[in-house]
C-alpha cells in the first residue's frame, strides 16, 4: 500500500532521498518543499522523468499545507558540513530553522511519523522533540545507523563476510564522541572475539581488528567524503530509506537510532543511539542490552559532551 512522504529541504541529502524513494514501493506520493523553490522544482523534474519506468506515483514540488495527511516527515534542512567542520558547528544555525519549520509542519501533519536527518542530528532530535510537543513515539532520528552500516563495511572488509551476517553496532552521538561496544558484537551469533580467533586460525585473516582504526573509520568517513566529493548522500539517503522501510513494516525492528533516553544507561533528558525498537508505531523504546562498565561510562560521556553543547543553544 502506497503512503504519502514529505519532505522539507531538497539539497544534495533531501534529493537524494527522494530520489531514493522514487524507485521503490514505500510510497505512493512525494511532496517536496524548500525555500528555494528553482531547485526543489528542478529536483522534481529530473525525478519526475525517471518515474515513468515503475508504476506509478505522484511527485510534486509542494508548501506546507501540501503535507497535510502526510504518514512520514523526513527534515533535512540545514546548511551542510564544509570540509573540516564538525557537526556540532551547524547546531545553533540548524536549530535556528528548525525552529522556523516545526510549528508549520506540526500543524498540518500531526500525526504523521517524524525522521529527522538533518545535522547536528541528536541536538536536531531533541530540537524537534521539545519544539513541536509530540508524543515521543512519532520522532525519530537518523542517528547512528549510518555510523553502524559504515562499521559493517569495515568489519566485512576485514573478514571478508557478508554485511548482512555482521551484527555489530555504533552507540551515542552520531559524531566525534561516539563509541562501538564491542561486548554487543558478533557474526552470525558468534562472539566477535571468537570468530575472529577462528578465521586466524584458518589463516583467512593475518591480524585481528584493529578496533581504534575501526572507529576513526566510522567517525571521520563522513568528513573524508567530504572534503573528497563536498557532500555526503548517497549513504544517507539509503540510511533514511532502511528507516522509512522499518516504519511502514508489518512488524518492529531494532535499529540504532536517536531518541530521547529516560534512564537507560543512566542517561536522561538527551537524545542518543542505542538500540531502539522502532516500527509501524514509531519508537516503542531503548533495549538494554548489557554493556561493559567501560562501555557504558563511554556512552554517558558521549550524551553529557550533547547535553553542554544543549545548554548552550537557544532553542
Amino acid at each position: 500500500m502506497g503512503r504519502k512522504i514529505t519532505i522539507i529541504g531538497a539539497g544534495n541529502v533531501g534529493a537524494t532521498i527522494a530520489y531514493t524513494l522514487s524507485l521503490g514501493n514505500i510510497a505512493s506520493n512525494l511532496v517536496l518543499i524548500d525555500v528555494n523553490r528553482d531547485k526543489v522544482e528542478g529536483e522534481v523534474m529530473d525525478i519526475v522523468q525517471g518515474t515513468s519506468f515503475r508504476e506509478p506515483i505522484s511527485v510534486i514540488v509542494g508548501e506546507y499545507e501540501d503535507a497535510a495527511d502526510s504518514d512520514i516527515v523526513i527534515i533535512t534542512s540545514g546548511i551542510g558540513r564544509k570540509p573540516g567542520q564538525s557537526r556540532i558547528e551547524l547546531a545553533q544555525t540548524n536549530v535556528n530553522i528548525l525552529k522556523a519549520i516545526t510549528p508549520q509542519i506540526v500543524a498540518v501533519a500531526p500525526h504523521a511519523l517524524y525522521v529527522i536527518v538533518s545535522n547536528p542530528v541528536d541536538i536536531m532530535t531533541y530540537a524537534f522533540t521539545k519544539l513541536s510537543g509530540l508524543p515521543e513515539n512519532q520522532i525519530i532520528g537518523s542517528g547512528t545507523i549510518l555510523d553502524t552500516a559504515r562499521l559493517r563495511v569495515s568489519l566485512s572488509n576485514h573478514f571478508q563476510v557478508a554485511q548482512k551476517n555482521i551484527h555489530a553496532y555504533v552507540f551515542g552521538e552520531h559524531g566525534d564522541t561516539s563509541l562501538i561496544p564491542w561486548s554487543c558484537a558478533d557474526i552470525s551469533g558468534c562472539k566477535l572475539e571468537d570468530f575472529e580467533k577462528m578465521m586466524m586460525d584458518r589463516k583467512a585473516v593475518e591480524a585481528p581488528v584493529n578496533r581504534e582504526d575501526v572507529l576513526r573509520y566510522v567517525q571521520k568517513s563522513g568528513g573524508e567524503i567530504i572534503a573528497k566529493k563536498g557532500a555526503t548522500y548517497y549513504a544517507v539517503s539509503a540510511s533514511v530509506n532502511k528507516i522509512c522501510n522499518i516504519l511502514v513494516a508489518a512488524y518492529d525492528s531494532v535499529a540504532t537510532v536517536s531518541s530521547m533516553m529516560h534512564g537507560e544507561y543512566g542517561i536522561e533528558d538527551v537524545c542518543v543511539s542505542t538500540l531502539t525498537m522502532v516500527g509501524p508505531d514509531g519508537v516503542k523504546g531503548k533495549i538494554p542490552v548489557p554493556m561493559t562498565e567501560e562501555e557504558i561510562a563511554k556512552l554517558q560521556a558521549s550524551a553529557n559532551a550533547l547535553k553542554a553543547v544543549i545548554k548552550g543553544l537557544d532553542i
